[in-house]
């Protein structure tokens, strides 16, 4: 049996040290900044300037997806609404 060879190190040099600064990621940034957030199983999926059209849009989640967490949450006043169906 030979002896195995011993592997090569390769070291990857810059000459220019001063990289270029990376933008942040825009993870997690709200694009849009209304008032009245819509939220699915605790995540927020987009905004909407009035409650009614916030509500809206949680009813017809809800109603398609009944199992799901849907609540509207309005940023001003820091309250949280849970939208239930109609019965």
């Amino acid at each position: 049996m030979s002896a195995r060879a011993r592997a090569k190190t390769i070291t990857n040099r810059t000459t220019d040290l001063k990289a270029p600064t990376l933008k942040p990621s825009e993870q997690g940034k709200q694009a849009d900044k209304g008032q009245f957030r819509l939220q699915v199983d605790r995540q927020t999926k987009t905004s909407y300037a009035t409650f009614e059209a916030a509500h809206e849009a949680a009813l017809a989640i809800k109603k398609a997806h009944p199992m799901l967490h849907v609540a509207v949450y309005d940023v001003v006043e820091g309250v949280n609404k849970l939208i239930e169906l109609p019965k």
